[in-house]
C-alpha cells in the first residue's frame, strides 16, 4: 500500500487504519499489542482511537484504550516516529458524565481532553486531533433528521476551531480532523480557518459502508472540492456485512460472538434495525453470487471508492486483521458495482 496525504495536511498514511474501539474491552491488552504489532508488519502506519474508548463505554473502561496503546508505545522505542496516530475529543456528554458533564465543547475541555490523551498515550503529539461528534444538534448516530427545536448549542465553531489552533501550535497536536460531521460543518470549520488563519480540517471521519452511504448525498461533493479526505468507519457495519448473521440474525441464542451478539446497547441503535439487517443479507448473498466473501465486497467497496482516503478496520483477532488486510487485493468488478447501487436505490441507507 503506498501512502496518501491526509487533506492538505503533511500527515502521510496507509488507506487502511487500524481502529481500536475493541481495545479494553472485547480484546485485552496482549492481544491488541499482538495486532497492533502484526498490523505493523503488513504495512499500515495509521491507528485511530479516541478519549471515550472502548465501545460501548463506560465509567469503568474510560480512557483504558488509549492506555494500551501507550504502553504499547513505551515498550517499542522508536516506534512511534514510524506510525500516524489518530485520537478524538469526545463531544458533548450523550449520556456519559464520566467524559463530559453538560452541554458545550469548550476551548477549556478541548484542551484538558488532550493533555489527558497526551499522558495516556505516553507520546508529546497527537498527529491528527479530531472532534468526535458535533458540539451542536445534527443528524447522526441513527438520526435522521436535523430538528432546530432541539438545539442546544453554546460553542461556537470558532472558538473549539481557535482551541484546536492553540494545541497546533503549541506542538501538541500536528493536524485536526472532524467526525460524523455534515456538510455545513465541515463548511463552517474550513471557512472560519481560511478566514481567520486558523488550522485547516484535514479529514473527516463518517460512517460509510454498504448499509451507510450517507456521506455520498452531498458531503462527498463538500470534501472533494474542499479537500478533506474521508476517514471511512464501520466499513463492515459492525459485522453485518460479514455474513456472520445472515443465518440466525443477532438476537438468537445461536448468534456468533460479535458485537451485535454481546451487546444489548448495539442492538436497540442503527446497526441493530431490523432493516440494516435485511439490506445487509441481500449485499451479502450478491457477494457470494459473485465468488466474494461478503466481507471482501464490503471493504474493496471502501478501500477501492474514490471518496475514501483511508478505511478504519475494527478486528478482535489476529484472523480477522488478516483477513481484513488481505482484502486490499480485491477489485469490484462494473457489474457489482452497479449491482451494489441497484439495492441501495431500493433498500436505501437503513444503519445511517
Amino acid at each position: 500500500m503506498q501512502t496518501i496525504n491526509l487533506g492538505r495536511s503533511d500527515l502521510r498514511v496507509t488507506p487502511i487504519c487500524l481502529g481500536t474501539m475493541t481495545f479494553g474491552q472485547q480484546v485485552d491488552e496482549a492481544t491488541s499489542h499482538a495486532i497492533m504489532d502484526r498490523a505493523l508488519e503488513r504495512g499500515v502506519n495509521f491507528l485511530d482511537t479516541a478519549e471515550m474508548y472502548p465501545v460501548p463505554p463506560s465509567e469503568p473502561t474510560y480512557g483504558r484504550t488509549e492506555t494500551f496503546i501507550g504502553n504499547w508505545l513505551k515498550a517499542r522505542p522508536g516506534l512511534r516516529e514510524k506510525i500516524v496516530l489518530a485520537s478524538k475529543v469526545a463531544g458533548p456528554s450523550r449520556g456519559m458524565p464520566w467524559v463530559r458533564e453538560g452541554q458545550g465543547l469548550t476551548a477549556a475541555d478541548i484542551e484538558a481532553s488532550c493533555h489527558a490523551s497526551l499522558k495516556r498515550l505516553q507520546t508529546d503529539v497527537i498527529d491528527l486531533y479530531q472532534i468526535h461528534w458535533p458540539e451542536r444538534q445534527v443528524p447522526a448516530f441513527g438520526n435522521l433528521y436535523y430538528d432546530p427545536s432541539r438545539e442546544r448549542s453554546v460553542t461556537s465553531i470558532g472558538e473549539q476551531l481557535e482551541a484546536l489552533g492553540k494545541l497546533v501550535k503549541s506542538g501538541k497536536v500536528r493536524a485536526i480532523g472532524l467526525s460524523n460531521e455534515t456538510p455545513y460543518g465541515v463548511h463552517e470549520f474550513v471557512r472560519l480557518a481560511e478566514q481567520h488563519g486558523l488550522p485547516r480540517v484535514a479529514t473527516v471521519q463518517n460512517p460509510y459502508c454498504l448499509i451507510a452511504r450517507g456521506y455520498d448525498n452531498g458531503l462527498d461533493e463538500t470534501c472533494h472540492r474542499l479537500e478533506v479526505g474521508l476517514l471511512a468507519y464501520s466499513p463492515l457495519g459492525f459485522g453485518l456485512l460479514t455474513g456472520k448473521y445472515d443465518a440466525t440474525g443477532i438476537h438468537s441464542a445461536d448468534a456468533p460472538v460479535g458485537r451485535m451478539s454481546l451487546f444489548e446497547r448495539m442492538k436497540s441503535q442503527r446497526w441493530g434495525l431490523p432493516a440494516s439487517l435485511e439490506a445487509a443479507r441481500r449485499y451479502n448473498q450478491l457477494a457470494r453470487d459473485h465468488g466474494l466473501t461478503p466481507s471482501q465486497m464490503a471493504l474493496a467497496f471502501c478501500y477501492r471508492s474514490w471518496r475514501v482516503a483511508s478505511t478504519i478496520i475494527g478486528v478482535t483477532t489476529m484472523a480477522q486483521l488478516e483477513e481484513d488486510l488481505n482484502a486490499w487485493d480485491t477489485q469490484l468488478s462494473p457489474e457489482v458495482l452497479a449491482a451494489i447501487d441497484a439495492i441501495r436505490l431500493e433498500m436505501r441507507d437503513p444503519a445511517q
